[in-house]
């Protein structure tokens, strides 16, 4: 008789449980694997268990903006409002944007680099992102001040942007110190700054400086414009690291983990390579509840990462 003491009911696990397990397998299998396995996983999958944690960054890079649309209001209707973490990149519009924040009572981290949310819609909706404390709106070219405003005036506890821009997208610009100023006058917070190929000056950035006090971290790589006499940030600003305005050709990893604990670049999921599609997998049962909507939703995944050029950290030498 096979001992008992070895039998595990997995099934039996409180939701709770479960979703900390799941959390740790890759997108893929959650989605489509777990589901199938008995009533109780599915039920944890639906639900806001394994969800305090979207991050589709990697994926959301790679699939069709229709994809993207209904894989992020399936994913954040399940968190039902619980999600401390979303990651995606190139939203399509500011209904999507609108949806996602109408829901962000508990989040912490937004990470939406290529997105296209004008500064309208982060006025209308970034009182509901009180408790914000890292954002990334990287290459966002249709937001500007008055986003960067309404963020810092409603995300009183925000200690980390990054605002980085790719060079050939601020050519048509002759001065974004107005962002500048629009940080150092809403975010006094701030503990880590990436502005990387904005169009500063050193007017701009010493106001940040002068009004973020905290700060410990500066990224002004690419802001050709900006002059910092070191004698006066080593007097004045001992605790401050400044990478810049020379361009550093590639991003050291313990380096960057030192400078941000909000915050990583890499993907908590890892992207097995499939040829032919994967379906999210929907029981005919009731345990999906009103998501019927999304009935045949594909995901794609593939493998081997971006290369550098594909991701835009490809800079163009010092002028």
């Amino acid at each position: 008789m096979e001992d008992c003491s070895e039998f595990r009911a997995w099934g039996e696990l409180i939701p709770d449980a479960l979703g900390l397990i799941f959390r740790n397998l890759p997108l893929q299998e959650i989605l489509t694997v777990v589901p199938r396995v008995c009533k109780s996983w599915g039920r944890a999958v639906s639900g806001p268990y394994c969800w305090q944690e979207i991050d589709i960054e990697e994926w959301s890079q790679r699939c069709k903006p229709e994809q993207l649309d209904r894989l992020v209001r399936m994913l954040v209707a399940r968190s039902n409002g619980s999600f401390r973490r979303f990651a995606a990149s190139g939203l399509l519009d500011d209904s999507l944007f609108s949806f996602i924040t109408e829901r962000a009572g508990s989040l912490q981290t937004m990470v939406l680099p290529r997105s296209k949310i004008s500064d309208s819609i982060v006025e209308q909706t970034s009182a509901c992102l009180s408790n914000l404390t890292f954002l990334d709106v990287s290459y966002c070219k249709k937001i500007g001040r008055r986003a960067l405003e309404a963020f810092g005036n409603s995300c009183k506890s925000l200690t980390g942007l990054r605002r980085t821009m790719h060079p050939l997208e601020v050519t048509d610009k002759v001065s974004q110190d107005e962002e500048a100023f629009a940080i150092a006058s809403t975010m006094p917070k701030l503990q880590h700054l990436e502005v990387a190929y904005l169009r500063l000056t050193t007017r701009g950035v010493l106001e940040i400086l002068s009004r973020c006090k905290e700060l410990d971290f500066l990224d002004v790589r690419g802001c050709w414009e900006v002059k910092l006499d070191e004698r006066v940030l080593k007097d004045e600003h001992a605790n401050l690291r400044v990478l810049g305005p020379h361009v550093v050709d590639s991003y050291e990893g313990s380096f960057w983990d030192d400078c941000s604990s909000d915050y990583s670049d890499s993907s908590v999921y890892s992207w097995e390579f499939m040829e032919d599609e994967v379906e999210v997998y929907e029981d005919d049962g009731d345990i999906w509840g009103d998501e019927q909507a999304m009935d045949g939703l594909e995901v794609r995944f593939y493998g081997d990462g971006f290369n550098q050029a594909f991701s835009g950290f490809h800079w163009p030498a010092s002028p």
